[in-house]
């Protein structure tokens, strides 16, 4: 019942020159295991197979397209856009994935411990929609800490605490921000928002450090991809009748390009320097960050797509364990984890 509620709550898929792709869970074209010795791998996950994790997860995205390596005029017209978006992101952050202007001033207000409660409420109860949307989060059963309803954002906040009241509101209203319209397109926006929200509760979960900007690092850590995707419906009014995304090239930029995208959005958003830089960490081809909160949105993206890859029934038991192992988890502890996953 829940699930249904949640998903509802959150109903939200010329030469071209592009670069090797890059996915969390390691190359697209060739997956290897390199953070763990062979000999802690499970006995049936030993065989050496490439694993193209970024293909399976964008199979849930376009189920119905088959992938080929010959870009068509569609793709060619939304790669042009990407380098365009690449060289002005401030085009695209006013114009097709725009903010919405509350989100800085109130994170702001919000990690400021010293701000007015009084104030901080008004200004959030001025917008009725977010009122009732953020209450509705603090009462999903996934979130809520007790058995009584909560009714009013005042005792949101006494009972949940500005952290997770924090964390509520940005996802409420970021949620706007890369909804898709179109019907026919919808299941990108909604597999891509679960996947946004999976990331941000589990790399709050596994940071040490700041676990509320590991959670909106984790929420945002897409959006280059919705970006590119608002693209891509632009595209479509100047494309012959039925042409669709279905090379291996569409993927591939979709991949390697959406998180340096991710970057300069979140510093034309003017978000905290912070974020630019871990996302910038994040974009980089074929190497694994290494601590703080990239890595913590790393490994929380490959634990995500695995778990909404075995969701669908596109993951074997030898992929699955290998892939977790590069997680830096053990089965058991995906397990659980994935319980909790399905629930988004």
């Amino acid at each position: 019942m829940f699930k249904k509620a949640f998903k509802k709550l959150f109903n939200i898929r010329d030469k071209v020159i592009i670069d090797k792709p890059k996915s969390f869970g390691g190359a697209a074209e060739s997956y290897q295991i390199t953070s763990s010795p062979l000999s802690s791998i499970p006995p049936q996950a030993s065989v050496d197979t490439p694993i193209d994790i970024s293909a399976l997860f964008y199979s849930l995205l376009f189920p119905s397209t088959q992938q080929n390596g010959v870009a068509n005029e569609l793709e060619k017209s939304v790669f042009r856009r990407v380098e365009a978006a690449l060289s002005s992101p401030k085009a695209i952050a006013d114009r097709v994935l725009k903010l919405p202007t509350q989100v800085a001033a109130l994170d702001k207000q919000l990690a400021d411990e010293s701000s007015d409660t009084k104030a901080l409420l008004t200004l959030i109860e001025k917008d009725p929609v977010l009122s009732v949307e953020v209450l509705k989060l603090c009462n999903a059963p996934l979130f809520r800490r007790s058995e009584k309803e909560i009714t009013s954002l005042q005792q949101a906040i006494v009972q949940l605490g500005r952290e997770q009241m924090r964390r509520f509101i940005t996802t409420t209203l970021l949620r706007d921000c890369i909804e898709i319209k179109p019907i026919y397109f919808r299941r990108f926006g909604s597999q891509i928002w679960r996947h946004s929200m999976q990331v941000a509760y589990l790399a709050g979960e596994l940071t040490d450090e700041d676990a509320d900007s590991a959670f909106l690092l984790g929420l945002i850590h897409d959006v280059g991809k919705i970006a590119i995707f608002k693209l891509l419906l632009e595209a479509f009014k100047q494309a012959e009748p039925g042409e669709q995304p279905c090379s291996s090239l569409f993927r591939q930029v979709m991949t390697a390009k959406s998180l340096s995208l991710s970057a300069l959005l979140a510093k034309h958003w003017q978000l905290p320097a912070m974020f630019e830089a871990e996302l910038s960490h994040l974009a980089i081809v074929d190497s694994t960050p290494a601590g703080g909160l990239a890595e913590a949105v790393w490994r929380a993206n490959l634990i995500s797509e695995c778990s909404m890859l075995l969701e669908a029934d596109k993951l074997d038991e030898l992929q699955l364990n290998r892939l977790i192992l590069e997680a830096g988890i053990d089965r058991a502890s995906f397990d659980e984890l994935h319980q909790k996953l399905i629930l988004f």
